[in-house]
Formats: C-alpha cells, structure tokens, sequence
C-alpha cells in the first residue's frame, strides 16, 4: 500500500510535517509507558473479548503498534495499515508477528475481510475531513458479514459524535453498541469519548 502524493493528506501527516520529530516522540512515548508498567493495551482487551481465536483483525491506523501486537500474542491474525513509516517501522520491531503495512485508509485495500477493525487512539480525528466517509465505507467493506468494526475517540477534536454515527450509517456501518470508555461503561449525552461498536448494515 502506498501513499500518493495526489491524496489529500491527513491530519497526522500536516501535524508531522510540521514537527518531523513528533513521530519518533511519539513511539518513544509508548515504550516509556510499556516499560514503566503502564497499562496500554487496554482497547485491544475490548477487542480479543469480541473473538474467538484466531479471528482476523485489521488495526486501522496502528501506530505503533501496540494494540495488533497484544492481539497477536493473544492468538489473533493481525494485519496493520497506518499512513506514518515511522510508526509502521517501530511497530516491525517492537511487535513482529502480525503483517504491518504503510498505507491510506482512504485508500484501504488488504486482501481478505476481517472479523475485527479496530480504530483506536482518536485516528477518525486525524483523517482529512474530505476522506472520513471513505475510510467508513472501506471499513464496512473490509468486514465479514459478522464482523464489528470498533472505533473510539474523544470529543472536541473536530469531529461530533452525532457527526461520525450519521457518517459511519451511510457507510453501511450500523451501531451495535455505544460505550464511553473501552472498559464498557455506557455512552450518555455528557459522555466526552465514544467507543462505537458496529456491524455491517445488513443488506435489503
């Protein structure tokens, strides 16, 4: 998978050209956490509760990896898709086992469907705005008939939670279950960070 320079770029990569350092920062950030002892992989727990073994997960926007690497020690096929080489490169190492791939999630194709999309870490916030319904629409695309796709982030990041759930049902993407916390405690209206939990829209 390749980034073209025609696409429109995302916020993360705007955020990396400014500051060429913010990736490798960030990466070093996560190993600082994992080594202090700090609990990191907690989305990816919500995930592997989802599955049986061995279930296909795509991690949408994988960073630098940590939660596909959890998912692969616990028995899972893993495949990673972020934009940011760096954090794809950090992921090989830190993380081997599962297949780590730099690409586009507007322009998502892996072979295959997968039984799990997680999208964690507020990535929807980063996409370009012009590109979100096509990263929904790919990712009900990329679903098994019985998959979920999983996506998480917090509020005030430019992207309303009404807003994302009319996009994400005109993607094909139907909500199973609305959560504030990847520990599952309920979604309300003063809820300030949404995990949607979604199926594809059965077709009629």
């Amino acid at each position: 998978m390749d980034a073209s320079s025609k696409r429109t770029p995302s916020g993360w990569e705007e955020l990396v050209a400014a500051d060429p350092a913010h990736s490798s920062w960030y990466v070093q950030r996560f190993r600082d956490l994992a080594a202090k002892g700090e609990d990191i992989v907690g989305e990816a727990r919500l995930i592997d509760a989802l599955l049986g073994r061995g279930g296909r997960v795509l991690d949408a926007g994988c960073g630098p990896g940590r939660v596909g690497g959890y998912l692969h020690s616990a028995g899972h096929v893993v495949t990673g898709v972020d934009v940011d080489p760096v954090l794809i490169e950090a992921a090989r190492a830190d993380y081997p086992g599962p297949t780590w791939l730099v690409g586009d999630l507007a322009e998502l194709d892996v072979p295959g469907d997968f039984d799990a999309i997680v999208c964690a870490g507020n990535v929807v916030t980063f996409l370009a705005p012009s590109t979100r319904s096509a990263v929904l629409t790919n990712f009900a695309r990329h679903l098994a008939p019985t998959g979920r796709a999983v996506i998480g982030f917090g509020a005030d990041r430019g992207y309303e939670f009404a807003e994302f759930l009319a996009d994400a049902e005109s993607a094909g993407l139907t909500p199973d279950l609305l959560l504030s916390t990847w520990d599952l405690r309920p979604f309300t209206d003063d809820s300030d960070f949404l995990v949607a939990v979604l199926s594809r829209t059965p077709e009629a």
